[in-house]
């Protein structure tokens, strides 16, 4: 029988290595010679494709985990564990323009503004007949957790979000920072270039590196590690995506249509009413140092938690996999 797209994603769980090289399109092939562990099962959505591991039992508490930017599910492998082993049905995907995660459409505009990925956490959860959910998430994935806690309190039992309240609003443009703080952005302004389009697309390896290394200094990761998610920065999507993520935050790009009212909501930026916990990098090289305390405390209603992290940088599901873990476990001990 020939395969096709939907023919892989009805099987699901099945090992997906030998379905997907019978797909076509290169990157598809590239990915099923990889060796990937656990395999990624697929699911569709309105809009994508998402792949994303699953651990834990089928019958527990779903948790979403979210990866940010430059990173892939692989950030939470020291984290899903200890929440499997507690019964929990642990899920981790693939965000648009990462990994297998595809468009459906071939002639959809290739956008990544944040009320498109937390729609996308909400489609992926639909998908899975996910009513409610636990979350985690940090950087793009935060962003997309704490939309979800917001405009979803419904749904979402409880929050684990890695560097706080990131909710952006877009409509209006941001005040210049500190210096330190415009030189810490400095991949954004590069994005907001042609030549920066052009280096991420022939250098995203380099430079996804480059900001591994300087947002976490002191984390030691080896070759092994970084190669292993780098793949998936293949995505044929990866460098639109990743080009407009930064270039609508910062009014360089327009959105779909269909998410202004959204951004027009998350412009006010609405408190997260949800149990929540929130983690930071003590020596994060990119946010440089948290907010004080009490902008937590405004943002977060029901904050049942605050730490920051010693010894981990932008990275803290892969540099304190522990800290984070713990957290979530603590918040859904304490919430129903």
């Amino acid at each position: 029988m020939a395969l096709n797209r939907r023919t892989f994603l009805k099987q699901g769980g099945v090992a997906g290595a030998a379905l997907i090289g019978a797909l076509g399109g290169e990157f598809e092939r590239a990915w099923a010679r990889a060796e990937t562990k656990p395999a990624a099962r697929m699911i569709e959505t309105p809009t994508l494709d998402i792949a994303y591991e699953e651990s834990g039992s089928g019958a527990g508490f779903p948790v979403i985990l979210l990866h940010g930017f430059p990173d892939d599910v692989r950030a939470w492998d020291g984290v899903a564990p200890p929440l499997a082993k507690a019964g929990y049905r642990v899920l981790v995907p693939y965000l648009r323009g990462y990994g297998p995660t595809l468009f459906r459409d071939a002639n959809a505009p290739r956008m990544a503004e944040q009320a498109a990925i937390g729609q996308d956490l909400m489609d992926f959860a639909d998908a899975l007949h996910i009513g409610r959910f636990g979350v985690a998430g940090y950087d793009w994935g935060g962003r997309a957790a704490g939309i979800a806690a917001a405009l979803h309190p419904e749904r979402v039992r409880a929050a684990v979000l890695i560097g706080g309240y990131t909710i952006q609003n877009t409509i209006a443009p941001f005040a210049p920072a500190d210096p330190k703080t415009e030189r810490a952005l400095w991949y954004q302004w590069y994005f907001n270039t042609e030549r920066g389009r052009a280096g991420l697309a022939a250098n995203r390896r380099g430079i996804c590196r480059l900001l591994w290394e300087t947002w976490s200094p002191s984390w030691k990761f080896d070759d092994e590690t970084f190669n292993r998610t780098a793949r998936s920065f293949d995505n044929p999507d990866f460098v639109d995506v990743v080009i407009h993520s930064y270039r609508h935050r910062n009014g360089s790009a327009p959105g779909e249509a269909r998410f202004l009212a959204v951004e027009r909501q998350l412009a006010q930026r609405p408190k997260i009413q949800v149990p929540s916990i929130v983690l930071y990098g003590a020596n994060d090289g990119v946010a440089l140092k948290p907010p004080d305390a009490a902008v937590d405390r405004a943002a977060f209603t029901s904050l049942a938690g605050r730490e920051v992290v010693a010894g981990a940088g932008h990275f803290v599901p892969r540099e304190k996999p522990e800290a984070v873990s713990s957290a979530i476990l603590k918040l859904l001990a304490n919430t129903r």
